[in-house]
């Protein structure tokens, strides 16, 4: 009893919580489906204690499994690193250099986001993983990434005992004829197996073969995604920052060269930033070693110059339907439901004469600020999302520049 105290604390027992949720139950169902018929089909196919290479094979299954499910949950309970509330710089003057969230009443160090789905500002923030209910960031950033490099593997390997326990448990029973091929699964084999090979155990062999390929395909390419960020040491949101810092430059003309301050010029370096013996990341998550040719504040410093041109480009709509922010609208057309976003990103309902500072869009959907009154924008509130395009039409008159509320919004 006093290890499981020790080990689940009353102040740490909400973070449970994150099991409840669509993307933790279906990957620990598939992770829990491939590992038990793996584990099956090892039994028929290649009993462990027959042969050395029985042992070897069980012991390298059961490996992956533990591996897998510990990199895994250190992924979701460690967590990104969240930025303390209220958090200001030592220094007062270095505050002009950053932006300052709303929700969580305080300024953003470098390289940190304010992740909607955790409510909360995160340490050089990647992404928010619905797969662990959980951001991507700081603190857990090589969990998850050894944990995309480990699933491909376990899998590879219990595809390979599916495959062969199909092969040698239908060998004796499939007949040619012909016209026709015939697997008599009632055939009884010379050496009968300690478990029996039925029609059952076949479809779910067969049904677990294909997840195994499945999430060897989907997650070894996340993996080597996020390798290409992390030998560059950036972060997801950071690439997308520094490729928009090359088109502003080259849309406004202004001569300006951005470099990228956290590369430190070598892959081995920007390795070792993430992953380390001990699996803590080097620094505290708010200063960072940086490149000869820049400060701590460069990449804060685009970011705000993006800010002031967004809201400089950004175009005004008005509303001239209702929408009551369903993810696909079946009363908004044919064309909206099928082209919906594929995003977890918010949408936003919208009344007849609502305003929207619109940023970007497709064919058939926009993203946008609705513009906000007085009191709710001191209270911290941003409502921001995607709207069908048919429910808006553009002002004939340009005040998104002009418009005061707009340069209050939240960063």
């Amino acid at each position: 009893m006093k290890f499981l105290s020790a080990v689940v604390s009353f102040e740490n027992l909400h973070e449970v919580r994150r099991l409840c949720h669509w993307g933790p139950v279906i990957a620990l169902s598939v992770i829990g489906i491939c590992s038990t018929m793996a584990m099956l089909d090892s039994i028929i196919w290649y009993w462990p204690l027959d042969t050395t290479g029985g042992s070897v094979n069980f012991i390298m299954l059961l490996n992956w499994t533990v591996l897998i499910l510990y990199n895994y949950f250190n992924a979701m309970f460690v967590g990104p690193g969240y930025i303390p509330l209220g958090w200001k710089p030592e220094s007062q003057q270095e505050s002009q250099y950053l932006q300052f969230c709303r929700v969580c009443q305080g300024y953003k160090p470098p390289r940190s986001h304010h992740c909607r789905k955790c409510n909360r500002c995160v340490m050089k923030m990647d992404h928010h993983c619905p797969w662990i209910n959980n951001c991507c960031g700081h603190q857990n950033h090589a969990y998850f990434t050894s944990f995309l490099f480990l699933a491909p593997l376990g899998c590879s390997h219990a595809a390979i005992i599916f495959i062969m326990t199909m092969y040698t448990q239908l060998y004796e029973r499939i007949s040619f004829g012909w016209s026709t091929v015939k697997i008599d699964m009632s055939a009884v084999r010379r050496v009968q197996p300690l478990m029996p090979f039925s029609v059952p155990a076949f479809a779910a062999t067969l049904f677990a073969l294909g997840l195994a390929l499945g999430t060897t395909i989907a997650v070894g390419m996340l993996f080597f995604i996020q390798m290409k960020v992390i030998l560059r040491n950036k972060t997801s949101i950071e690439a997308w920052i520094e490729e928009k810092a090359k088109d502003r430059i080259q849309y406004y003309q202004t001569g300006e060269e951005f470099v990228f301050p956290y590369d430190l010029g070598g892959r081995w370096e920007n390795f070792k930033q993430v992953f380390t013996w001990s699996g803590t990341p080097r620094g505290d998550g708010i200063q960072w070693p940086i490149h000869p040719k820049c400060h701590q504040h460069t990449l804060t410093i685009e970011q705000l110059k993006q800010k002031a041109d967004k809201r400089v480009r950004s175009v005004q709509y008005r509303a001239v339907e209702d929408y009551n922010g369903a993810c696909c609208p079946v009363s908004k057309g044919l064309h909206t439901f099928f082209r919906t976003p594929c995003t977890e990103e918010p949408r936003i309902p919208l009344a007849k004469g609502d305003t929207i500072l619109a940023t970007r869009g497709t064919k058939w959907w926009m993203y946008g600020d609705k513009v906000l009154g007085e009191e709710q924008m001191k209270a911290g509130e941003r409502i921001r999302g995607w709207f069908p395009r048919r429910c808006v039409e553009k002002c004939h008159y340009d005040t998104a520049a002009s418009d005061n509320t707009s340069e209050k919004k939240i960063n």
